[in-house]
């Protein structure tokens, strides 16, 4: 028996020095050789463990070694870690495996994230439950990486993955806790719309400049000009003459009261441009349930289709839809999408107002994002958004698009509540408005099909 135990002990020196690293000795508690026991063979614990160890087993028969090559095999199996479950949950997201993906994100949280890692995973994760409409997880997710991992608010603002989540009663109580807690939900949109409106009108600072830079000449001369019209007033020798002085002073004088007056209405024509391009942005985020019952912002059907908004009485609404089923093959083959919005129907919702508390330091933690209007017009989403379009989309949120055509019916001159219909552009503006429900012969004349020259101009 003795000889029997030291030839397995014999056996087994090469593996053992071979995971010591040939220096020191393995620990007693890795390998236990007894003598009334046989030399056991060789199983590996979970995936997760980056090495090897030894474990009893109950064989009678002593087995050889593993080979340098299988254990190389086994150190080269990556160990999972928070990012690289974040990255496999964003892949599987992508590929519509959004169970899947919501596991991997949540295996990340359980890995010792980073600040950063943590953020991309329950923003993520957020993104997951807003797809399964669980919007009051979602909440919760968004809640937390807000408060604690610096998630800039306006990120929620434009990601598309969010469009069903920013439709439900959460998302404005998630808003208003947000600009409680010091977030800012507003001045950047702000930003983007004077943006847009330079884009519009791309030499209204140019003009501004010069209707400043001649208003200060024009003072400059008239700051001169009035001691020698005091003079030419006075007369006597040397006096100026009266009237060439005075005239001088009324130009000097009529130049700044009509640059002030130009400076003013440029200003107020980029309040009423700014209006307009909030208004547009507004509608643009307006929530439709399409016919697969998924949830999804006017924005993401941008070049796609072309939205025919019917709001008025549920008779006046009803009777429009009846009629448009008769054009319905050719209304199609033009991209229109029907949504009809019946007044009164909206319900509000009362929420406790509740605040985020205490923030934890988080400044140093980059706020997770990218470019989001990239992934609204990649060629496929675009694809499969087209692939779920039907005749009719559903509205969601009531009260914000009743609230949406109130003010394009102020806007407009015509009294609120009046039945209208809005037609909207490939490119997601208003394309023409009337009151009353449209004359769809009319529109087939107006609208070419998606495949004409005139579409594609459009866009």
């Amino acid at each position: 028996m003795a000889a029997a135990t030291a030839a397995a002990a014999a056996a087994l020196r090469p593996h053992i020095a071979l995971l010591s690293g040939g220096s020191s000795p393995i620990p007693s508690t890795s390998l236990q050789i007894l003598p009334s026991v046989s030399p056991l063979p060789f199983r590996r614990r979970s995936r997760s463990r980056s090495r090897s160890v030894l474990v009893s087993s109950a064989s009678s028969s002593p087995s050889s070694p593993p080979s340098p090559e299988k254990e190389a095999v086994a150190e080269a199996v990556p160990v999972p870690t928070a990012e690289s479950c974040v990255n496999l949950g964003l892949e599987l997201f992508s590929k519509g495996r959004v169970r899947e993906a919501l596991e991997q994100f949540e295996n990340a949280l359980e890995l010792n994230p980073s600040p950063i890692e943590a953020q991309a995973a329950l923003y993520n994760k957020a993104c997951c439950h807003a797809y399964r409409e669980e919007s009051k997880k979602a909440a919760e997710c968004l809640r937390t990486a807000l408060r604690d991992y610096n998630l800039k608010f306006g990120t929620i603002l434009n990601d598309p993955d969010l469009a069903p989540f920013r439709a439900s009663p959460e998302f404005k109580e998630l808003q208003e806790e947000a600009l409680r807690g010091g977030e800012d939900v507003g001045s950047g949109f702000r930003r983007d719309l004077k943006l847009i409106s330079e884009v519009q009108a791309p030499f209204r600072g140019v003009r501004r400049f010069f209707y400043v830079a001649l208003t200060a000449a024009a003072g400059i001369s008239t700051f001169f000009t009035i001691p020698r019209l005091i003079l030419a007033v006075k007369g006597g020798d040397g006096a100026p003459d009266l009237l060439e002085t005075a005239g001088n002073a009324a130009i000097n004088i009529g130049g700044i009261v009509v640059l002030v007056a130009l400076y003013f209405w440029e200003n107020k024509r980029e309040e009423k441009q700014i209006t307009q391009i909030s208004r547009n942005e507004t509608l643009s985020r307006l929530p439709v349930r399409l016919s697969t019952n998924r949830i999804i912002e006017l924005v993401q059907l941008r070049d796609i289709t072309r939205p025919v908004i019917l709001a008025g009485s549920k008779e006046s609404v009803t009777r429009a839809m009846q009629r448009a089923e008769r054009y319905r093959t050719e209304l199609l083959k033009r991209g229109v999408l029907l949504i009809p919005v019946i007044f009164g129907a909206s319900q509000k919702d009362q929420t406790k107002p509740r605040g985020f508390g205490t923030r934890r330091a988080a400044a140093s933690v980059p706020s997770v994002g990218g470019d989001f209007e990239k992934r609204t017009e990649s060629i496929a989403a675009k694809s499969r958004l087209k692939a779920e379009l039907r005749f009719k989309a559903d509205i969601i949120s009531p009260e914000q698009w009743e609230s949406w055509i109130r003010d394009q019916q102020e806007s407009e001159g015509v009294t609120p509540g009046e039945d209208v219909y809005i037609i909207l552009r490939l490119d997601g503006r208003v394309r023409r408005s009337g009151i009353g429900m449209p004359n769809w012969n009319d529109i087939l004349q107006e609208l070419p099909r998606l495949e004409d020259l005139m579409s594609k101009l459009e866009r």
